[in-house]
């Protein structure tokens, strides 16, 4: 049996998201400058998707430092494993690439943990934006304003 995916918009003070599910587990975050139509209204929204955008909420009004949503994320093993990693960054810390890369066992691939973190389908939730480079913020898949304003919520500057 096929689960049908559902969306549901949130506006934010980092732009539009839309956030996707699969059955009860949420599958997908679309940053503003990506392409994903929303089918839902909040009011007609599954359980998942009006929990997510709760706790996304208290992340923006500095009231949250962890999420608690059931996720089912799509990749490879190295992408999973380099999420995995991801999740466990402190709020409030940024890591480098490299050190990202030395945490999943690559030591000598810090390109291949941020084409990872690029690849991130439920980016925020999953902290990416705390990936940043040796030499300054590295790339964000919502765009440097977007990361500079997510690490901003933590209370760090960029």
């Amino acid at each position: 049996m096929t689960t049908t995916a559902c969306t549901m918009p949130m506006n934010t003070p980092v732009g539009r998201l839309v956030l996707e599910s699969a059955g009860d587990v949420l599958i997908g975050i679309w940053l503003p400058n990506k392409t994903k139509l929303a089918g839902s209204s909040d009011h007609d929204a599954p359980p998942v998707l009006k929990d997510a955008a709760t706790q996304l909420e208290e992340y923006f009004a500095r009231e949250r430092t962890e999420f608690d949503i059931p996720m089912e994320l799509d990749g490879t093993s190295f992408q999973k494993q380099v999420w995995a990693e991801l999740s466990r960054i402190p709020y409030g810390t940024t890591i480098s690439y490299g050190e990202l890369a030395r945490r999943v066992g690559r030591p000598k691939g810090p390109r291949a943990v941020g084409q990872a973190n690029g690849r991130n389908p439920v980016p925020i939730i999953v902290p990416c934006h705390r990936v940043v480079a040796g030499n300054g913020l590295g790339g964000y898949g919502g765009g440097l304003p977007m990361k500079r304003a997510l690490l901003a919520v933590e209370g760090l500057t960029a």
